[in-house]
């Protein structure tokens, strides 16, 4: 193969979108155009020797925030040991900053931005011995996207069976939020309605029936959303399943509409709230409207049947434990089913990064560049929030604790009440991860005092999955009347493959 497109997903069950949108535009280069996949696990040393099994002339790989470590360890072995093989660089990771990267410099090129069309022109060049430009960009962003090739062919009957099937509809964002690279990449561009549809039958005749739509704000135009949800429901079929990223505050009733017809377990919405607190929204050029935001959740927990994802950040700039803590309670109030609770990063090219020096942010070095302090939050209190969204993911957004969560949170604060449990289990454990199930449940146990009422929530918990294996000291709580075995649903199933 004359060239090798080459990434490192997070996870084997993550399919590379990026890499087939780039093979789905080489045209008369296709089929002299190879993708291998790794995930985080694999050796370096192994991933280059089924690299030069291929014998490629050029490589290509695709370089974000969670491979970075592991993309610089291959680029360095590679060119100590092919330096004649071109080594081009893709990837937001790699899109900025690039006098700062060692894996720039061993690179011969790096395609800023959305490379789909400019990767296969610098190849043809390579492959004809035409010199090039190292970088090429600035950050490329592609204004007609009738102009781009779309890869959904190029997803493997074992990738529909058993991967994340990643689509998109539109690229870009309105908005500016500084912690965001979307912010870049302004303005909000749609693929041709009929040609994606299109796309989207074929995968269903395939045999696809889980879709995570990547568009930063699907209903940012109602008409475009409206027709792709209509899509969805006119072939529902057991099993069918799909994540939208929405906008909160812009949810007009033509799509809520829609969005209230789809049944349980076939559709999941990821809000991004981030914070409540108006004076660090309007600093980080966050544009939402608090008030919408509330009304809509709270519209959608109660009138539709989706499975609520929902986003808050701690560290943004100027934004106190206390502030923090109170968007959390008004958040979990609002009841959605997860609340994913994230760590301030300064994502490479983030204009976030204006706020260093006024707000003495500090930043790790490393992969992904979360904020270790700032003025308001020391190391100790940043370090303790990290635990607190780790235990918050195994007590609350695994729905392992169902009956349990709100004993757990009783109180005035609840974000107050878990913080404590969190210190509590970082005292008895010492560790974030390898916490068995059944320890999880004797942590919550000795936290709410062994009390009867608490055995028997705990017990029911642990026994509402179909679960046999009943702890000793939940023993005593065990209700012996036979109980059916719960259905998993199909967003429960998705929290765990979509993480």
């Amino acid at each position: 193969m004359d060239i090798v497109l080459l990434t490192f997903n997070a996870r084997y069950h993550h399919a590379s979108f990026g890499l087939r949108y780039l093979k789905a535009n080489m045209a008369e280069l296709e089929d002299s155009c190879a993708i291998l996949e790794f995930d985080l696990e694999a050796r370096p040393a192994d991933v280059l020797e089924k690299v030069l099994e291929q014998s490629p002339k050029i490589v290509g790989l695709g370089v974000y925030v969670w491979n970075a470590a592991e993309s610089l360890a291959l680029a360095r072995q590679l060119k100590a040991l092919a330096p004649e093989i071109k080594l081009v660089l893709g990837g937001p990771e790699v899109s900025f900053e690039h006098a700062r990267q060692e894996i720039c410099e061993l690179a011969d090129h790096v395609v800023c931005g959305e490379g789909d069309l400019a990767f296969p022109q610098l190849c043809r060049d390579l492959l004809a011995g035409k010199p090039r430009e190292k970088i090429v960009g600035p950050l490329l962003v592609i204004h007609d996207l009738s102009w781009v090739s779309l890869p959904y062919r190029l997803y493997a009957d074992e990738d529909l069976s058993h991967r994340t099937i990643y689509v998109e509809s539109s690229r870009g964002c309105p908005f500016t939020c500084e912690f965001c690279l979307s912010s870049l990449n302004i303005p909000v561009r749609r693929f041709p309605i009929d040609d994606f549809l299109r796309e989207m039958e074929q995968l269903i005749e395939r045999g696809c029936r889980q879709f995570k739509f990547v568009d930063r704000t699907f209903n940012v135009h109602p008409g475009h959303s409206a027709a792709v949800l209509r899509f969805f429901l006119e072939r529902l079929s057991p099993g069918m399943f799909v994540h939208f990223e929405i906008i909160p505050d812009h949810l007009p009733d033509s799509v809520f509409e829609l969005l209230a017809q789809f049944p349980p377990g076939t559709l999941q919405l990821e809000v991004g709230v981030q914070t409540f607190n108006e004076e660090v929204a309007k600093r980080i050029g966050r544009k939402q409207r608090n008030d919408r935001v509330e009304a809509t959740l709270q519209k959608l927990r109660t009138q539709t049947c989706a499975h609520i994802h929902a986003d808050l950040i701690a560290g943004l700039p100027g934004e106190s434990l206390e502030s923090f803590a109170a968007g959390f309670d008004r958040l979990l109030r609002l009841r959605p089913h997860e609340i994913q609770l994230g760590i301030l990063k300064r994502l490479r090219g983030a204009p976030i990064a204006r706020h260093t020096q006024a707000f003495e942010m500090i930043y790790s070095p490393d992969a992904p560049y979360e904020l270790l302090r700032n003025n308001l939050l020391d190391f100790a209190t940043m370090q303790h929030l990290k635990r607190v969204a780790r235990y918050w993911d195994l007590y609350y957004n695994s729905g392992n604790f169902e009956r349990t969560i709100p004993l757990l949170l009783a109180g005035d604060s609840a974000f107050e009440r878990f913080s404590g449990f969190a210190r509590f289990i970082y005292e008895r454990t010492g560790k974030t991860h390898a916490i068995s199930l059944q320890r999880q449940f004797l942590l919550a146990y000795e936290w709410l005092g062994r009390s009867e009422e608490a055995g028997k929530l705990l017990a029911d918990d642990y026994a509402r999955p179909g679960r046999r294996d009943l702890p000793d000291f939940l023993q005593p709580y065990q209700v012996r009347a036979p109980r059916p075995q719960a259905q998993v649903t199909a967003p429960a199933r998705q929290r765990r493959h979509l993480a």
